[in-house]
């Protein structure tokens, strides 16, 4: 389960950073140090995602 949890991180985590740098941008925040943070915590963010939605796939 940890390499499924793992291949999908790879997406969800891209994908979450993307989407936290992006509501970074249109709030407003157009310093280096906002946007990075952001990308930060979609990325850590998405770790528990991607353990979640592997264990689901496992489970059904």
């Amino acid at each position: 389960m940890i390499r499924l949890a793992s291949i999908l991180y790879s997406l969800i985590g891209s994908s979450m950073a993307g989407a936290a740098v992006i509501a970074v941008l249109v709030t407003g925040y157009l310093t280096v140090p906002a946007i990075l943070a952001a990308a930060a915590a979609g990325a850590v963010v998405a770790m528990p995602v991607a353990y979640l939605v592997a264990r689901r796939l496992y489970q059904g």
